[in-house]
C-alpha cells in the first residue's frame, strides 16, 4: 500500500514539473529579414564643364594656281604636327541606357608643318594651325559609369601660312584664314567619382579645299608688304586625340531596387 501512494505521488510531482519546465526555455530571439540589394546607377544627366589635352596631325597638300597657264600644278604635301589644349562645356540627358548630348570646345593647337615646293623649288611653305572649335552632337550608350560615345557637327580652324626663301630662309609671303568644316569622333568616358568623369576622344575634321591669295612679306624687293605674290590653292583635313576630365553637375547615383 505505501508503495502505491508513493508512486502515485511521484507521477502527480512529475506531471506539475514539466509545464515549468518549459517555461524555463529561453525564447528564441527575433532577426530582421535581410535588406534587398540596392544596385548603384550612374548618371550622365547635367551640365558639365572640361579640360582636355592631347595631340594632332593636319594634312596639307598646296596647287599653284598658275595665272598664265588656267592650271592649277602640284605644289608637295606635308603634315602639320603639334600638341593642344583646351577646354569643352556642354549637357547630357540620360534616357534608359541611352545618353544624348550637345557640347561646345575649344582649343589652342600648335600643329605645323613644312615642305619645299615641287613647282616653285625656291620656297618652303609652311603652315600651321593655331586654334580650333567644335560644335558637335552626342549620342552614347552607358554600361552605369562607362559610357561610348559617338558625335558629329560643325568645325572652325585657325590658319597661318608662310612662304620661306629656301637660299636666306627668309619669309618672303604670308596668308591666313578661319576656315569652316564638319566633324565625326568618338570617345569612351569613365566616372571614377559622382560628378567627375575621365575619357579619351578621336575627332577628325573635314576641312575641304580653298583658293588663298598671299601677300609680300617686306623681305625682298619683289615681295613687298602688301603685295600679291601668288595663288594657292590648299586642302587639309585634321585628325585628333585627346585626354579629357569633366566636372558635372546632377544626379551622380539612381538606387535601384
Amino acid at each position: 500500500m505505501n508503495k502505491i501512494l508513493i508512486g502515485a505521488i511521484g507521477v502527480v510531482a512529475l506531471s506539475l514539473s514539466a509545464p515549468a519546465n518549459a517555461a524555463d526555455l529561453a525564447a528564441r530571439p527575433y532577426t530582421k529579414a535581410p535588406a534587398p540589394m540596392i544596385a548603384a546607377i550612374y548618371d550622365w544627366s547635367g551640365f558639365y564643364v572640361g579640360i582636355n589635352g592631347g595631340g594632332g596631325s593636319s594634312h596639307k597638300c598646296w596647287d599653284f594656281i598658275s595665272p598664265t597657264l588656267g592650271v592649277n600644278v602640284a605644289d608637295g604635301c606635308h603634315n602639320a604636327v603639334g600638341g593642344t589644349v583646351g577646354g569643352q562645356f556642354g549637357y547630357r540627358w540620360q534616357s534608359a541606357n541611352w545618353v544624348f548630348g550637345l557640347e561646345g570646345q575649344g582649343n589652342w593647337a600648335d600643329f605645323s608643318g613644312d615642305n619645299i615646293g615641287t613647282f616653285n623649288t625656291l620656297l618652303r611653305n609652311r603652315s600651321k594651325i593655331e586654334a580650333f572649335g567644335l560644335f558637335t552632337g552626342q549620342v552614347g550608350y552607358a554600361w552605369n559609369n562607362v559610357l561610348f560615345y559617338v558625335k558629329g557637327g560643325g568645325a572652325v580652324v585657325a590658319d597661318r601660312y608662310r612662304g620661306y626663301d629656301v637660299v636666306t630662309g627668309l619669309e618672303f609671303d604670308r596668308a591666313s584664314e578661319t576656315r569652316w568644316g564638319g566633324t565625326v569622333g568618338a570617345g569612351v568616358e569613365f566616372g571614377f567619382a559622382p560628378n567627375w568623369s575621365l575619357g579619351i576622344e578621336y575627332d577628325h575634321i573635314f576641312l575641304g579645299n580653298r583658293n588663298l591669295t598671299f601677300t609680300g612679306s617686306g623681305n625682298f624687293i619683289n615681295a613687298p608688304i602688301g603685295a600679291v605674290t601668288r595663288s594657292e590653292r590648299i586642302s587639309q583635313d585634321v585628325d585628333i586625340g585627346l585626354v579629357r576630365v569633366n566636372y558635372r553637375w546632377g544626379g551622380p547615383v539612381i538606387a535601384k531596387y
